[in-house]
């Protein structure tokens, strides 16, 4: 009972305005949630071929690289509170008219509007992170930052096990457009918990010297902290975006048990975060991250061999088993990497280097969907991309190890306390 105090203690510290924009993200990540299981499912139902819809979403991904590096430059200079509320509206509004143009066929209308909804999007993501270092005190930054990549995690795992359960009472009024629509009204909710965010910020910087600033980031440290998140993003964008496409065509998945399986996973997601930062002061960085990476990476390969034998009986248990715990593994080590490299760089680049994790996944999965997308087009097998993404973890994986003993070796932190 006292590792599970200590870990519970420290969570009940993490500020109220940090809760508040904690719960804000909940609900608009709960329309990115229902749109990762059920939005290319939806899209197969409309006639979309794979290739469509990888294609279709990068311009999502597009929109969030355009203005990740902007925004980051500009955070210093203004107030985070209305990009908050930005995206409180955006992503709801932006997130029925994109079900609209796709029940329309509007293909030209749907890229425009995936643009729209990624800005939405960016607007927190960017300024999220940097916001709870800057509003919190550090000995409360892992639980907070824990909690913050957490709420994807419990929006999938209640969206997925939602619509599994409505699938079965009845599919034809809980389609998946129909439980996309319910989903993106609800996440409405996000503005009042914006307005509850009650906190004075500081007084922004003048932007007369934003030139003179920008030569003042230690630009060694920010490159070298996001060289491992460039090649994990880029290979998790072969991936993460189309596997319930991997179930579709190769495992023939329906979407409400595809919900099921998705709502597990990031359920046991949003649970191994909870113990990450006790896992992380118990054993440090190379445990937290590397080892959890690795065995993550290990699960992937497995689950997507088993296009070689689809045909046979037990081929859907082990892919199935494999990707439940293939995603914990990978993700619960996030709130870890956001941590290390956040403190690698140090205060003054913090901004920036959300702003440039932000650019380099959208760029990524921008550039590895529109490569899947022409794979899939030249009919590559699933098996052939997912060993790419398998290739680029190992190597991600080993640059963070390297990372972590430049760290330690640079200020004598292990992560141990």
């Amino acid at each position: 009972m006292g590792v599970f105090n200590d870990i519970f203690k420290g969570y009940s510290k993490v500020k109220p305005h940090i809760r508040y924009l904690i719960a804000a993200e909940f609900f608009i990540q709960t329309v990115n949630a229902v749109f990762f299981l059920l939005l290319n499912y939806h899209m197969s139902a409309k006639g979309y071929q794979d290739y469509e819809i990888a294609s279709a979403v990068s311009y999502r991904f597009l929109m969030v690289l355009l203005l990740s590096l902007p925004l980051g430059f500009a955070i210093r200079y203004i107030k985070m509170k209305p990009l908050f509320y930005f995206s409180s509206v955006a992503v709801p509004l932006f997130s029925l008219a994109l079900i609209y143009a796709i029940d329309l066929g509007w293909t030209t209308g749907l890229n425009v509007l995936m643009l729209c909804w990624g800005a939405g999007f960016a607007a927190i993501q960017i300024a999220g992170i940097p916001f709870i270092l800057n509003y919190s005190e550090k000995e409360t930054h892992s639980e907070a930052i824990s909690l913050y990549f957490q709420t994807f995690s419990l929006s999938i795992f209640m969206v997925g096990m939602l619509n599994y359960v409505l699938g079965k009472i009845d599919s034809s009024v809980f389609s998946e457009g129909n439980v996309m629509i319910f989903f993106s009204l609800l996440s409405i909710v996000a503005v009042w918990a914006i307005y509850k965010i009650d906190i004075k910020e500081r007084k922004v910087e003048s932007n007369s010297h934003i030139f003179r600033d920008l030569a003042d980031y230690d630009w060694n440290l920010i490159i070298r902290a996001t060289i491992p998140t460039f090649l994990i993003a880029i290979g998790a964008g072969f991936t993460v975006p189309v596997i319930n496409l991997f179930f579709l065509n190769i495992h023939s998945v329906p979407s409400e048990e595809f919900s099921m399986y998705g709502g597990l996973t990031y359920g046991l997601v949003a649970v191994g975060m909870l113990f990450m930062p006790y896992i992380r002061r118990r054993f440090g960085y190379k445990t937290a991250i590397t080892l959890f990476q690795s065995l993550s990476v290990l699960a992937l390969f497995v689950m997507a061999t088993t296009e070689y034998y689809a045909e046979m009986s037990f081929a859907l248990g082990i892919a199935v088993f494999f990707y439940i715990i293939r995603q914990p593994l990978m993700n619960v080590a996030a709130p870890m990497t956001s941590e290390l490299t956040m403190y690698y760089v140090g205060e003054k680049n913090q901004e920036i280097i959300s702003a440039m994790n932000a650019s380099i996944w959208s760029g990524s999965w921008l550039f590895s969907m529109q490569v899947f997308a022409y794979l899939r087009e030249m009919e590559f097998r699933y098996v052939t991309i997912f060993m790419v993404t398998v290739v680029l973890y190992i190597i991600g994986v080993i640059w963070y190890m390297s990372l972590i003993r430049s760290y330690e070796k640079r200020t004598g932190d292990s992560g141990k306390v």
